[in-house]
């Protein structure tokens, strides 16, 4: 693994999930704190739930039903979001020397479909990144996931939230969820034009996850681009194999959020050498990327560990890794 002191500064994550990033054993002791019922009384059993197991995770969908089923409503009080907000600053701090991050989640789906205030699912949020910035001197901030298979009101909902809390370290909004089919692909980014606008006159950072797969392909890229105008993409790795796609990213200076063990868990990436084809496209046309984690105890790993993935394969020098992460710094909402 590379030494994360071997970079010129701390290592930045900008792409990092709150509902697949918390250790097994504080997701237990949580759910045990609020009487939740779990699938299993075996922690072992449990662990092996929430996390991905290449038998069990073979698409994005397996991946999303993990988070969906188990660990979005085990955070759905305020204690447990303060909680898990807190906990994976600190060990990402502590584990990979991670200086600044931006954890994003959807705070609606941590409030039990309106019975818990949503206001105080958000104020526990900020609550857990005061305490673990304080603690660790680590820069933090928040991003709101949209979400693609919510109505437009409620998403409508979480970008009020978002601009309301802009002071208090609420970066950015995301979009996340299964993409459509290609043919929708244009109507669908579209529902999204007025929140966008609204969320960068709010002087919020926007952020989508799309050209994840190969539902969306390159075509939900160039979609996003074109109707969204956002200032990063999550993912994006589709856009390697179209010129077109590439050459928008390239004249907008969007930059993609790789998430390598992410994408080869998830099957988007079929092997680590792929990612010698992806990333070299991307060099190839100047485009910015970074090197994030996506989950870390979901997929099993920490952001040294993803950089050390790409220079042992020798996919990435020292050198360029050190450069995605002052692309990431530069990148940043905070």
């Amino acid at each position: 693994m590379i030494p994360p002191w071997m970079f010129t500064r701390p290592l930045c994550d900008l792409h990092i999930h709150v509902g697949a990033s918390v250790a097994p054993h504080i997701m237990w002791a949580i759910a045990h704190s609020q009487g939740f019922k779990l699938p299993t009384k075996d922690y072992f059993e449990f662990v092996e739930l929430i996390t991905v197991n290449p038998k069990k995770v073979k698409s994005l969908d397996d991946y999303l039903k993990i988070l969906h089923d188990v660990t979005e409503k085990i955070q759905s009080s305020p204690s447990a979001i303060e909680r898990s907000v807190y906990e994976i600053i600190g060990k990402e701090f502590r584990g990979s020397r991670v200086g600044r991050i931006e954890l994003r989640f959807n705070p609606m789906k941590r409030n039990l479909d309106g019975e818990r205030d949503l206001d105080h699912i958000i104020h526990a949020a900020i609550r857990g990144m005061d305490r673990a910035c304080l603690e660790y001197k680590v820069e933090a901030g928040l991003i709101f996931c949209l979400a693609r298979e919510f109505k437009p009101e409620l998403n409508e909902i979480l970008v009020d939230k978002a601009i309301k809390y802009r002071e208090r370290g609420i970066v950015g909004i995301d979009v996340a969820g299964p993409e459509s089919h290609t043919i929708e692909l244009d109507d669908s980014v579209g529902r999204y034009e007025k929140l966008f606008e609204r969320a960068r006159q709010a002087e919020l950072g926007t952020t989508i996850h799309t050209g994840e797969t190969l539902a969306s392909g390159a075509e939900g890229v160039i979609a996003v681009v074109d109707r969204l105008k956002p200032d990063r993409i999550g993912h994006g790795i589709r856009a390697a194999y179209s010129d077109e796609a590439l050459s928008r990213l390239a004249d907008a200076g969007i930059l993609l959020e790789i998430c390598p063990t992410s994408n080869l868990h998830t099957r988007a990436v079929r092997h680590l050498e792929e990612f010698r084809y992806i990333l070299g496209a991307l060099q190839e046309k100047k485009i910015a990327f970074s090197i994030n984690t996506d989950g870390t105890y979901l997929c099993r790993t920490n952001l040294a560990r993803e950089y050390a993935l790409l220079v042992d394969a020798d996919i990435l020098t020292l050198g360029e890794a050190d450069a995605c992460n002052e692309a990431a710094y530069a990148a940043s909402f905070l």
